[in-house]
């Protein structure tokens, strides 16, 4: 049975009239990489901040490693290791100065403090020149990482990263999410992610929430999305050939005659087919038969842009038209 690490029931922020955060209901188990997936302004740094006791709901509650974040948020730091989309650091102090200070911070015992650091900073794959380096001189890219190193030396259960890849090249991205998507899986790490990159949400994420304008729209894995959004879709094959099909294409009725099929649109060497069901392996077998040289079967997958962009807008017109 999944151990619930994370549980919000009806959280509640308003600032005055304004919902930024509507009776928000969550579960996020132990190791689980959860995306907060929504546009600037839709609610998620308003929830972290609940989520970590550093703001009070209206109303509602949450709990994190079973403690509640408004009345004991104490225990809740101790147990989450929380990192802003902007981390700083003292400048004129090295990477390893600024970690130490940090875990003193933190009550690690001083003589755990340096050995600690150097190992949380290999981990984040930081080099041996980088530790000694003043922070003045690192990169967006290497304050992420030692943010991250920040973030471990108290050895937390839970992660909360907020933008955690803002103003990274796309390489250092990709690095940033292979190092988390391992922390979780080799320490059990409990990890919240908040973005509104979705190729980045769905490269590393378990689950995503999709947060709009204070409300969590929907959650889950993006098959079970996928299959729940466009239950009522149809299946889309798209067909490469080697050699352009001449126009008009006169094996357009004998497909049709497959049965399942519905539609069928000629584009110079490709051939787009939709249907009822899922019958690619009969339109493959149809082109080969007919000795089409066939270079390539793409099905139609539905990724997290277009599960965002539907339940997106859905929300705007059950705005505008009630």
């Amino acid at each position: 049975m999944d151990q619930q690490i994370i549980k919000l029931t009806g959280l509640t922020k308003h600032y005055g009239t304004f919902k930024a955060v509507n009776e928000l209901n969550l579960n996020i188990n132990k190791g689980e990489i959860f995306g907060l997936l929504g546009p600037n302004g839709a609610g998620k740094t308003t929830t972290i901040l609940m989520i970590m006791g550093l703001t009070e709901p209206t109303e509602g509650t949450a709990h994190v490693c079973g403690y509640n974040s408004t009345n004991d948020p104490i225990s809740v730091k101790k147990h989450v290791g929380y990192m802003p989309d902007s981390v700083g650091f003292y400048d004129n102090m090295t990477a390893l100065e600024n970690l130490m200070y940090i875990g003193e911070l933190n009550g690690i015992p001083t003589d755990e403090l340096e050995e600690r650091a150097l190992e949380v900073m290999d981990i984040v794959g930081l080099s041996e020149d980088a530790i000694h380096k003043k922070t003045a001189a690192y990169s967006r890219g290497m304050k992420q990482r030692l943010g991250l190193a920040e973030v471990l030396i108290k050895k937390p259960q839970v992660i909360i990263l907020d933008e955690p890849t803002l103003g990274i090249d796309p390489s250092g991205v990709k690095e940033f999410l292979s190092l988390i998507r391992r922390l979780s899986r080799e320490r059990g790490l409990t990890v919240l992610l908040s973005s509104h990159h979705l190729y980045q949400v769905q490269q590393v994420c378990d689950r995503v929430g999709i947060f709009v304008k204070g409300q969590l729209l929907v959650e889950g894995n993006l098959d079970n999305l996928s299959k729940k959004l466009f239950s009522e879709k149809t299946h889309e094959v798209c067909i490469s050939l080697k050699d352009e099909v001449e126009i008009p294409w006169r094996e357009e009725s004998a497909l049709l005659q497959l049965g399942y099929i519905q539609n069928v649109l000629v584009d110079g060497k490709k051939i787009e087919i939709t249907s009822v069901e899922d019958v690619t392996p009969e339109i493959v077998r149809f082109f080969v038969e007919k000795g089409y040289p066939v270079t390539g079967v793409q099905k139609k997958e539905y990724g997290l842009e277009d599960i965002y962009q539907k339940y997106f807008e859905n929300n705007i017109r059950e705005e505008i038209y009630p």
